[in-house]
């Protein structure tokens, strides 16, 4: 079997297990969080939740996909095969990181926007006014 081959099955399986890890992992860890930052609808939580899943898989899997083929044809030894997928796995590595984080950022200033839009209502309304005295 050529060793091409054989380092674009172990980068296809590594990769497809990580994007399946982080995605599980934020996916069951992220739904407290977009709880909060919509306001405790647990139902609205659940559909974006999923929805930022399917959205991660595409991205992930499309960018494995597309960024299999490379400069791997002058693999010819075990050395080879190791240079090629550290170099293809790093990248992924950070393309799900960078992703990550920008899910993170996005929901995080969702959820600051939540936070300023609560604090400006006060926390009682109104029902009567107090005339100012004269010696104040």
């Amino acid at each position: 079997m050529d060793l091409t081959v054989v380092a674009y099955v172990i980068y296809l399986l590594v990769s497809i297990a990580l994007t399946v890890w982080v995605a599980r992992t934020l996916s069951h860890n992220g739904r407290i969080f977009l709880a909060d930052v919509l306001h405790g609808n647990e139902k609205l939580a659940d559909a974006v939740n999923h929805l930022l899943v399917v959205g991660f898989y595409l991205v992930n899997l499309g960018f494995v996909a597309l960024y299999l083929n490379g400069d791997d044809a002058g693999i010819t030894d075990t050395r080879g095969i190791f240079e090629a997928l550290s170099t293809k796995l790093g990248v992924v590595l950070l393309v799900l990181g960078v992703m990550h984080l920008g899910n993170v950022y996005v929901l995080n200033k969702i959820r600051r926007r939540g936070v300023m839009e609560r604090e400006q209502l006060p926390p009682v309304a109104p029902t009567d006014w107090v005339a100012p005295t004269a010696g104040a």
